[in-house]
């Protein structure tokens, strides 16, 4: 009790009069400061550069407050449209820096001559996933947000994104994986099937964050998923070897000579600038037809992009005219018609012999 009393009167302080004069026989205890609650700043950087402004131009500074003193309260956090005023120039400011950026190092991996496609594509969107983080920490750093002051909202809209983005990261990292892969590379010809289950084939020319993009010979363009790719079976015609083998079906008729019309399929076969050489093209005899013999005549090829339909069509056009040259018969469908006599077919007899 004795100690209480003496620190109380060692914080006392003299009261004075009217006049100022200290009275050194009254001693009073000296007022207690009272702690008073700042409002949470969720913008540290917006503040400070409002002070900073403020000190050099009085103007700005006055339509800087102006736009500070327009905000709303949730909570104990206060958010102006000053503070998304200069959220909106960071973004701004940071994303365009780290854009050109992001073109810079595109050019720089172009030049890099000793790398394949794929490995510059894959070097390329690895240093843009690092720039745009780098980007997005240094704005965070640059607006000095207090990140706590958004708890509120972080649960739920941290599930949303999680919910929403799902899919777009698990393609984004199955398009890297891809490309770490070397299974799909950009200009390679795949093999796909619609959805009416329709298969057709076309060469990649991009692996985008979201979907390949796959063009057609007749320029249909399809975006497929990656994961899609990587998940599901696919056909490539280029992964360890661009050489495609194409089918000709080709019958000729019974009354032909078999030796003579495999010797000039060959011929018509060869005749076709952009059939291989080696390994050389090939006739088999695939099976005796209601109206003709069926033959398939191989033949290979090494530029799959270039479509496959304009091969048959030269092999069979060449093949056109060796047959018309050398005798060799094309047949068409025949039928053999019986009819059977009744009193109807007799009716029909009398009265075509009257007229």
């Amino acid at each position: 009790m004795i100690a209480a009393l003496s620190a109380l009167a060692a914080a006392a302080v003299p009261t004075g009069d009217a006049s100022g004069a200290a009275d050194a026989g009254v001693l009073v205890p000296a007022p207690l400061s009272v702690p008073t609650r700042a409002l949470d700043q969720p913008v540290a950087g917006a503040e400070g550069l409002k002070n900073a402004v403020a000190a050099k131009s009085g103007v700005i500074g006055n339509v800087i407050d102006t736009l500070d003193h327009l905000a709303v309260q949730i909570g104990s956090t206060r958010i102006s449209v000053w503070d998304m005023t200069v959220v909106m120039l960071v973004l701004m400011l940071v994303g365009s820096i780290a854009w050109g950026a992001s073109k810079l190092t595109h050019r720089l991996i172009t030049r890099a001559t000793r790398l394949d496609m794929t490995q510059r594509l894959l070097i390329e969107k690895m240093v843009s996933l690092v720039i745009w983080a780098m980007a997005i920490l240094v704005g965070v750093d640059m607006l000095g947000i207090d990140l706590t002051a958004l708890t509120v909202f972080s649960g739920a809209f941290g599930l949303a994104i999680g919910f929403g983005l799902q899919k777009t990261f698990g393609n984004l990292f199955a398009g890297i994986i891809l490309l770490m892969d070397r299974s799909i590379k950009p200009g390679d010809v795949i093999a796909i099937t619609d959805q009416a289950g329709n298969s057709t084939f076309g060469q990649i020319r991009r692996i985008g964050i979201r979907a390949v993009s796959l063009t057609t010979r007749d320029m249909k363009e399809y975006l497929i998923p990656n994961e899609n790719l990587m998940i599901n079976q696919v056909e490539n015609w280029s992964y360890s070897s661009k050489n495609v083998r194409v089918q000709v079906p080709v019958g000729i008729a019974y009354s032909s000579d078999i030796e003579k019309a495999e010797e000039l399929m060959l011929q018509a076969a060869r005749s076709v600038k952009r059939i291989l050489v080696s390994p050389p093209p090939s006739v088999w005899l695939d099976a005796y037809g209601n109206s003709s013999v069926d033959f398939i005549i191989h033949c290979w090829i090494s530029d799959p992009e270039e479509g496959i339909g304009n091969v048959r069509s030269q092999v069979l056009k060449a093949l056109w005219y060796l047959f018309q040259e050398h005798g060799i018969e094309i047949p068409f469908p025949q039928r053999d018609l019986n009819l059977r006599e009744n009193e109807a077919f007799r009716e029909l007899l009398e009265a075509m012999r009257k007229t």
